[in-house]
């Protein structure tokens, strides 16, 4: 590595399957930016040790995957209005204490709307959105989605309480946008939802949908979070059941060139990026949030 070169990195357990590097890679070719992004591997009891050397060695920022967004958002003085409302953070800015300390955002919201408002060209206001899960992943992305305008959001989790406490974090922001905001369980979200997005990690897991199809609208927009192999049980379901399925690629790929703008203050442009990445998985793949 060039010591010229400013060190980024995702920090995660497990990282290895991460396309993470070679996304940023390709952002920091096509933009001309000093950029050295690896992987960061965190003990599962030492992720802030862990981060704190990898900032004490000079890198200027790392991407958090699984499981440390919510301990991610801990670490920084600093915190964007995206990241407070999800008290979870997916990218920190190591800022030294003379410009405030750390920053935390979260990415992985806006990096989802793109892909479905943009890649996928679908609309989200007006629609009717079923979101799935109650965890870092859905935490994460309610308030983007919120902000564009969508009829209604429901938050389906296993654990009711759990959505409903998400739900209650995001009231104030569903109402100044005029969203109608509500927790569920998994037994009675509703039906033939405009958007259906799967936010648990069912297809990691090999657990199957845990909802029926009756929550699917004919020509839908059915996204899991996954990509790759893990998420093609659940787009053959979407298919199966007419629904128009999409896996995460596209949200791994805009949430990471969001963190890159707020790295290097330029945006890299996604569609050449998305493009080659949808060919490499297209091959045999695999798959993973981050």
């Amino acid at each position: 590595m060039s010591p010229c070169l400013d060190r980024y990195a995702v920090a995660g357990n497990p990282v290895a399957h991460s396309r993470s590097p070679a996304i940023h890679a390709l952002f920091a070719a096509q933009t001309a930016q000093p950029v050295d992004y690896g992987r960061l591997l965190c003990p599962l009891d030492a992720f802030a040790a862990t981060v704190r050397a990898f900032a004490a060695e000079g890198a200027k920022g790392c991407n958090v995957t699984v499981p440390f967004k919510f301990e991610a958002f801990e670490l920084a003085t600093r915190r964007s209005q995206r990241a407070e409302l999800a008290q979870a953070a997916n990218t920190l800015r190591f800022d030294p204490e003379a410009q405030g300390g750390w920053l935390a955002d979260n990415t992985d919201g806006v990096g989802l709307v793109r892909d479905i408002t943009v890649n996928a060209g679908v609309p989200l206001q007006g629609r009717r959105v079923l979101l799935l899960g109650a965890g870092g992943a859905s935490a994460g992305v309610l308030g983007p989605l919120i902000e564009q305008g969508p009829r209604e959001i429901v938050v389906a989790n296993r654990t009711v309480d759990k959505a409903q406490a998400l739900v209650d974090r995001h009231a104030a922001w569903a109402s100044q946008h005029g969203v109608v905001l509500r927790a569920s369980s998994l037994t009675s979200p509703g039906e033939g939802f405009d958007v259906f997005i799967n936010g648990t990690a069912a297809s990691l897991s090999g657990s199957g949908v845990p909802v029926g199809p009756e929550v699917l609208s004919p020509g839908g927009l059915a996204l899991d979070m996954m990509y790759g192999q893990a998420a093609q049980p659940f787009m053959d379901w979407a298919r199966a059941h007419g629904a128009t399925p999409r896996d995460g690629l596209g949200m791994l790929v805009e949430q990471a060139a969001e963190a890159f703008a707020l790295w290097r203050g330029v945006r890299p442009d996604t569609a050449p990026v998305l493009a080659r990445l949808r060919a490499e998985i297209d091959a045999p793949a695999s798959g993973a949030s981050a």
